[in-house]
């Protein structure tokens, strides 16, 4: 694997990018609105793990300005997910495999429908990161990630993905489950960019904060495990005070869907409330406080 093309470069996809190409990777962005600023004054990253400036960025209008490349990773919010195939699809060859590194269930799925579950890959990113504007993005925390194959299993494709993010300075774990380990992610993302939403638009620490807060976050944490117990994956739980303990030290964080509400961008709500909420009722399972939260989150944006 050798080049890279980074879809829907955002704070995330600049983020593990610009990690890629500082270890020496061929890069390649694609980039909408900060094309021109990328362009012309190149990329900045503000770490805690050291920052990067990248001076010189190659980057892209159109996938087919972008063309083939080994990985896309698909960086893009859930909702564009219907430009899976206009956009991935040019800078595909043969081999070329496909990570996505976007929230919530569903879109393995559907990227295997489309292009083949066995080149098909995902990506949990475990770090608290947000642009601040065109060209400069701040980490300001984690930045791990978990990566796994659609189809079950470790692949010998899989082990050299994620050796080459390791080589770039990322953590990266191998799940041989990926479903097992979206739902772990879920454990944090629908209480917190939920409740941080439907209280008005607030941080992590402010959430915590309230009277009832942790006592939310507990509630919904309990039902996504509930969720995925039902659905065979094992989290027990003591995962939920696992979650808790890395929040707090956290500070003032911003999820990024609150952050999308609040700047009246459209919102991940299925991928991240509606999605997990239909797989745990069709197997049986009650969950009132997610469906409340679902229903209230539809109900905002």
């Amino acid at each position: 694997m050798s080049s890279f093309a980074i879809a829907g470069a955002g704070a995330l996809g600049c983020y593990y990018g610009a990690r890629l190409a500082e270890a020496g990777n061929e890069v390649r962005f694609l980039l909408r609105s900060n094309y021109e600023v990328v362009r012309v004054e190149g990329l900045k990253v503000e770490s805690i793990h050291g920052d990067i400036l990248l001076p010189e960025v190659t980057c892209a209008r159109t996938p087919e300005e972008v063309g083939k490349v080994d990985v896309v990773m698909v960086s893009w919010k859930t909702t564009a997910n219907e430009n899976y195939e206009k956009v991935i699809g040019p800078m595909l060859h043969e081999n070329s495999l496909v990570l996505t590194m976007q929230n919530g269930l569903g879109n393995t799925e559907r990227l295997s429908e489309i292009f083949g579950a066995e080149r098909v890959m995902g990506a949990l990113c475990f770090v608290c990161i947000n642009r601040l504007e065109a060209g400069l993005i701040r980490h300001s925390g984690g930045g791990p990630i978990e990566m796994g194959c659609a189809l079950p299993g470790v692949t010998p494709e899989l082990e050299e993905l994620a050796a080459i993010f390791e080589k770039a300075k990322v953590k990266c774990v191998v799940s041989p489950n990926l479903g097992e380990s979206q739902w772990r992610k879920l454990v944090w993302n629908v209480p917190f960019n939920g409740l941080c939403i439907t209280e008005g638009g607030i941080d992590t620490e402010a959430l915590l904060a309230l009277p009832d807060g942790e006592e939310k976050v507990r509630a919904l944490m309990a039902e996504v495990i509930a969720g995925a117990r039902a659905l065979g994956f094992k989290i027990g739980d003591s995962f939920a005070n696992t979650q808790l303990d890395r929040t707090y030290p956290m500070g003032p964080y911003q999820p990024s869907s609150m952050i999308d509400f609040v700047e009246g961008r459209e919102v991940e709500v299925e991928a991240i409330w509606g999605e997990p909420l239909r797989r745990a009722q069709a197997v049986g399972l009650e969950a009132p406080k997610l469906e409340a939260l679902y229903q209230k989150i539809l109900a905002m944006v």
